[in-house]
């Protein structure tokens, strides 16, 4: 089964834009359409359990919310992107995940961006 990202809210928008305008038939969902505004970081990992990879710029905490969550249950993954990576390498380096992955591959794995 195909990737289906789901950006968090305070994710670059240009980079999810961007996506869309390279792929149009790639599923991501935006932090606002998933109703993300205000939902706390590590509460973050309960939505993707439903809606898919988790992409996100929050590399400090993340990776130990992700260590406690997937000790009590299952997540899709998460994709970490540093905010200082250039917005096209981002678009490319997702691009590459979606086209070259499953969604299995991803499930209980933290991806660090770039590859």
């Amino acid at each position: 089964m195909k990737i289906r990202f789901l950006a968090d809210y305070d994710f670059n928008a240009e980079i999810v834009d961007g996506l869309l305008r390279r792929e149009s038939s790639i599923d991501v969902k935006t932090g606002f359409d998933a109703g993300l505004q205000g939902v706390p970081d590590p509460d973050l990992l309960d939505k993707p359990a439903d809606e898919g990879v988790l992409v996100t710029h929050v590399h400090r905490t993340m990776p130990r919310y992700f260590a406690e969550f997937i000790s009590q249950r299952q997540c899709p993954g998460v994709c970490i992107i540093p905010q200082r990576l250039e917005i096209a390498a981002a678009i490319d380096e997702l691009l590459l995940i979606w086209s070259a992955s499953e969604s299995e591959e991803c499930v209980d794995r933290i991806l660090y961006l770039p590859l």
